[in-house]
């Protein structure tokens, strides 16, 4: 399998959830489902119910994150130059449609928030625009067809999520 890149700190995000949910939530689950376990029958008791399709929820995301974690690939962008696009890198885009001015920073896909303009190296943008360089004119298609666009600049920012 291969490794998934990711940011010190999506790594140590994904890390917290994990432990939040072996040290807190599991534990927790367990005792709601003890508790409305008294409630009496089974069959009918809503309470237990919620508590056994919480408890599912809870193991499977911590299986989920286990097979995320393994397959991780810690990558600092602070560390390397930023001539052309690549992870971790902060590109100013133009629209040369609309004028628009465009940023986004390519970031791991379980740390990307297109809100804030964080966009995984797995998006159409970024795959079009990976190992690019500043002035080079790009076509990307998007759901609502094809544009073109201009690279207006390359950095470095930090990632703030």
């Amino acid at each position: 399998m291969q490794k998934e890149p990711m940011t010190e700190y999506g790594y140590k995000k994904l890390c917290e959830e994990l432990k939040n949910l072996k040290e807190v939530e599991r534990p927790n689950i367990v005792k709601e489902i003890d508790t409305a376990r008294s409630y009496g029958d089974l069959k009918e008791n809503a309470e237990y119910h919620a508590a056994r399709e919480k408890q599912a929820f809870i193991e499977a995301r911590i299986v989920d994150l286990g097979k995320i974690l393994a397959n991780v690939q810690i990558i600092n962008p602070k560390s390397y130059e930023h001539k052309s696009v690549s992870f971790g890198s902060t590109i100013y885009l133009l629209d040369l449609e609309s004028d628009k001015k465009l940023k986004y920073t390519i970031v791991g896909s379980y740390e990307s928030n297109p809100e804030k303009g964080y966009i995984s190296f797995h998006s159409p943008i970024a795959k079009s625009i990976l190992g690019k360089n500043k002035g080079d004119e790009v076509s990307i298609i998007l759901p609502r067809g094809e544009s073109e666009f201009e690279i207006l600049d390359i950095c470095y920012e930090e990632i703030v999520f």
